[in-house]
């Protein structure tokens, strides 16, 4: 099989099933894995899929979301740089607001024990990992748990947000770009992100490089309405450029 039909059978399979994985379609076209990837990265460039984590989606399936396991174990490198980074910007003493994530779950998972911090989460797994720190007052907000994320949403959530103030939020995102904003597969949890955001005095956004440019079916924000990113190194230095110039601070740890 030649690569412009290898590749046009690729895109069916995809387009048929929502998501093609590199070890199965290498099996099933009798070819090594790294061929597949070549394949996905020239469909990729034309535009026909988008490559994730192990493969890849049909483009127009801005809806798609990874389980929080899968997440988990994607760029872990990354994450725990950007969480590591992220630590210097907790305030000595005041009220944090934080999002679901994988990466703001590092950040939990970080915060010194002798912080003395308010935290306000909608996050399960962010509730259990901070649950016996001893200096954090925590607050869980509660409401509908999505099972993909773990993560409250729908008006319990909202209306919490609604009712408080904090100094900073450390907010997540799927995909972030000064074109598109800040975007989530989920309708729900975009809203409660929003609220979020309305709730703090101070937004940064942990976010790997990887997300850039990336685009899914709900916006919860634009870019501007960050105050500082923080990323990894694999960002660009002239999309970081284009991104201060926008008004937002950038951290490349």
């Amino acid at each position: 099989m030649y690569a412009p039909e290898r590749q046009q059978e690729i895109l069916r399979l995809a387009r048929d099933s929502g998501r093609v994985d590199v070890v199965s379609l290498a099996e099933e076209l009798q070819v090594t894995a790294e061929t597949i990837r070549r394949d996905l990265k020239a469909l990729d460039r034309a535009g026909l899929v988008r490559r994730v984590h192990g493969g890849a989606i049909p483009v127009g399936r801005l809806d798609f979301e990874p389980d929080l396991a899968e997440r988990e174990s994607t760029s872990t490198d990354e994450k725990d740089r950007i969480a590591k980074a992220a630590v210097a910007e907790l305030p000595t003493e005041g009220t944090l607001i934080l999002d679901a994530g994988t990466t703001v779950a590092r950040l939990a998972a970080a915060v010194p024990l002798e912080a003395d911090l308010t935290v306000v989460t909608h996050s399960l797994p962010i509730a259990a990992r901070l649950a016996d720190h001893p200096g954090i007052q925590l607050h869980l907000v509660g409401g509908r748990v999505r099972h993909r994320t773990r993560a409250a949403v729908d008006a319990w959530a909202l209306r919490a947000y609604g009712e408080i103030r904090a100094d900073v939020l450390f907010v997540a995102a799927n995909g972030f770009s000064a074109e598109h904003g800040l975007t989530t597969p989920d309708l729900a949890e975009a809203a409660v992100k929003r609220a979020a955001m309305a709730a703090a005095r101070r937004v940064v956004l942990l976010a790997d490089s990887a997300k850039h440019g990336q685009e899914h079916f709900a916006r919860f924000g634009a870019l501007g309405d960050v105050d500082l990113l923080i990323t990894d190194s694999g960002l660009n230095p002239e999309d970081a450029a284009a991104i201060e110039r926008g008004g937002t601070e950038v951290v490349r740890a």
